[in-house]
């Protein structure tokens, strides 16, 4: 059996901006521990001259090369070069692209930077980015409507990251805290179109969180905000509310802000009509 190599160059040679090359290479590397991989971004690589300038680099550094190459001239180039100095190339785009033009029954077009087009969606994403910073922890409640989604709960419950990641995939997403004696604004009763959702968490890890916040604050006093039995009472309190108001409700205690966000996901695409 061959040593385990623990650190090495990673190449990534797109056409585009390399956003999607490099999500899918720190997803890869994040499946191998005690590794240190050396990045290497060639982007907007739309010509031969600039693909022979990466692959000089690369020559000097091997290690392995990740591309998105869309051009099949310079595709073939990088792939033949890499052959000849024993460096592997892998296309990552290969086998979901030939498995949709199979299903769609469809040619790719070959056109670099597809999938960053500056079009509707993109646009939605902007508008989006846009609503949550004006709709974070109860603001803006006139517009409350306009949101595809409005996110209820305690403090540290995770409702302004995940608003943010829906509102990169587009969705408008909005957020009201649950505070302990306080009334819930009156728009949230009103909403006719919106989906809404209580997120809450364990009481002992509500506390955890917020002690953390606090000690990152500079702040030590003790208040009912930390206290464990004030705690066990709000999240009780806040529970009943969510199913008083037949809100669905997510457990975000072991959660991670992008499985909180696909939950949600999943109940919008559940309210969608069949088309």
């Amino acid at each position: 059996m061959f040593p385990m190599i623990r650190s090495f160059h990673i190449h990534l040679v797109s056409d585009a901006t390399g956003e999607t090359l490099n999500t899918v290479a720190k997803a890869a590397c994040a499946q191998f521990e005690d590794t240190e991989p050396r990045e290497h971004i060639y982007a907007l690589v739309r010509s031969e001259r600039q693909l022979r300038q990466a692959i000089e680099h690369i020559a000097a550094h091997p290690g392995i090369v990740f591309f998105t190459l869309v051009n099949p001239d310079l595709r073939q180039l990088l792939e033949s070069e890499c052959a000849r100095i024993s460096v592997p190339s892998v296309s990552i785009m290969d086998r979901a692209v030939e498995a949709l033009g199979q299903f769609l029954g469809a040619k790719e077009s070959h056109r670099p930077g597809g999938q960053h087009d500056m079009d509707s969606r993109y646009l939605r994403r902007v508008e989006a980015l846009d609503y949550i910073i004006q709709h974070d922890d109860g603001q803006g409640l006139p517009e409350l409507g306009e949101a595809d989604v409005v996110l209820v709960g305690a403090s540290r419950t995770s409702k302004t990251p995940t608003c943010v990641y829906l509102a990169i995939r587009g969705i408008k997403a909005a957020n009201v805290p649950v505070v302990p004696g306080v009334e819930l604004p009156a728009e949230l009763a009103r909403l006719a179109r919106s989906l809404v959702v209580g997120l809450w968490a364990s009481p002992e890890r509500l506390v955890q969180i917020r002690r953390n916040r606090l000690t990152a604050m500079g702040e030590s006093r003790g208040s009912a905000y930390i206290d464990e039995d004030a705690v066990r009472r709000e999240v009780a309190d806040t529970r009943r509310l969510f199913e008083r108001h037949g809100w669905p409700t997510i457990d975000v205690t072991r959660r991670s802000v992008e499985e909180t966000a696909a939950a949600i996901m999943n109940l919008l695409a559940e309210r969608e009509p069949e088309t």
